[in-house]
């Protein structure tokens, strides 16, 4: 590939073509003089006395663009790390203006057929032309010889390009200089490419080819052992409904936590939420609220585990319980004068620092309501805390709401009692 020194080398190797056929002596006895071939602005070319003393043909350098077939070539350049992995190259196409400069009659006319002569015939700038031209630059333009024009994979090629009367007038106009006989012309294509380090993966040493039929499980219903509208807390055996559940490595997401499976079949996969078979760690990374649920199977290849398929995401409630009694402390006043007292209640579930916890009580026996809500916390805990004010002397029936889900109250499950499928009054809270 070539480098930033391309583009100036392209123009130098055409305008040495271009000086070595109009410098010939076939030539120069046409004109009845030598030519000069410049690569200057249009509004240079001319001295600024109007006065040319030779004549000239111009190479000017008006557009470059980039080259549709080479532009996505090498991407993407960077990993999901953000390190180089490829220098993909700037492939260009230089656009060029030949114009000839002449105060005699009918020389700028042979000027352009000349040079666009010479374009025709040589068509493409092959490795030795471009080698042959560099080396041959002044001092001043050795430069351009490092440019590595001659090495890169494609060859470039010269075509004459058309230009209808208006665009030329509007490029002269904005020149700000007289007209002159002009044919435009593209050399195709640049090849510049970045020499910086890039990081380039350990060679395969080994090739596993697998095939896998295709299975998506896909997840249909969440709901508790116990039936379909009973609520989910630790220690409920969690039913998932579905299809194609069952494989070699599955295993159940719920929240940020992954689980294994003990029980399964293609359509429906079980799991006891409580220690064990489920480990003491696992069982605190769950939170109460609404929870996603996710099969997840991985691929075993090789004996290996790979990141496999994965089911739609499904949704169910984790509600809380209080474990124990609710610790009250006695009437305290703040420094505005305001009394008030702390209750802590403790869950079965932790409570995460950013959840928000509502203390909800409801009067045994009468109509009197309140609700508190927690003070943020600084960690996560099972034992919250909360402020309660104004709460009537009295006994009421306690609930804790994290994230939206109540903690659950007793209920006689005893058909044979009168008070079959009521509340049973428990868990409490006495108010002094």
């Amino acid at each position: 590939m070539s480098n930033a020194l391309a583009i100036g080398a392209v123009t130098a190797v055409i305008k040495s073509l271009l000086d070595n056929r109009l410098n010939d002596p076939s030539v120069s006895s046409s004109l009845g003089s030598t030519v000069a071939v410049t690569v200057l602005a249009p509004d240079l070319v001319v001295p600024s006395n109007g006065e040319l003393q030779e004549d000239k043909l111009n190479l000017y350098l008006y557009q470059v663009t980039p080259n549709i077939g080479w532009r996505n070539v090498g991407m993407p350049t960077r990993d999901d790390q953000g390190d180089r992995v490829s220098n993909p190259p700037l492939a260009i196409d230089l656009h060029y203006l030949l114009t000839a400069y002449s105060k005699e009659p009918f020389h700028t006319e042979m000027l352009l057929g000349y040079g666009m002569q010479l374009l025709h015939e040589i068509a493409v700038l092959t490795r030795n032309a471009i080698r042959s031209a560099l080396l041959s630059l002044p001092v001043t333009s050795q430069v351009l010889a490092t440019a590595g024009l001659a090495d890169q994979i494609e060859q470039i090629k010269i075509c004459p390009q058309s230009m209808n009367p208006e665009e030329m007038s509007r490029l002269w106009a904005a020149f700000q200089s007289h007209y002159r006989p002009t044919v435009v012309y593209q050399a195709s294509v640049v090849l510049i490419e970045s020499q910086r380090s890039t990081k380039s993966a350990l060679p395969v040493q080994q090739r596993q080819v697998f095939v896998l039929p295709f299975r998506q499980p896909m997840i249909e219903q969440v709901l508790s052992l116990e039936g379909a509208n009973q609520p989910i807390t630790l220690g409920s055996t969690l039913v998932i409904m579905g299809q194609q559940l069952l494989a070699n490595s599955t295993k159940i997401r719920i929240g940020a936590v992954v689980l294994p499976i003990l029980i399964s079949s293609d359509t429906r996969v079980t799991l006891l939420l409580a220690a064990p078979p489920l480990a003491a760690g696992d069982l605190n990374a769950l939170r109460a609220g609404v929870q996603t649920v996710q099969i997840i199977q991985d691929l075993i290849l090789n004996t290996q585990p790979h990141h496999g398929v994965e089911s739609n995401v499904a949704a169910f409630v984790l509600h809380p319980k209080i474990v124990g009694a609710i610790a009250l402390t006695p009437i305290q006043t703040d420094a505005d004068g305001n009394s008030f007292r702390i209750a802590t209640a403790t869950l079965d579930v932790m409570v995460g620092q950013g959840q928000r916890v509502v203390l909800r009580l409801n009067q045994s026996g009468g109509d009197r309501a309140y609700s508190f809500t927690a003070d943020p916390r600084s960690s996560d805990t099972h034992a919250v805390p909360i402020r309660m004010t104004g709460v009537v002397t009295g006994t009421y029936l306690v609930r804790v709401q994290v994230d939206g889900a109540d903690s659950l109250l007793d209920v006689d499950t005893n058909p044979a009692s009168p008070t079959f499928n009521q509340f049973l009054g428990t868990p409490n809270l006495v108010i002094p």
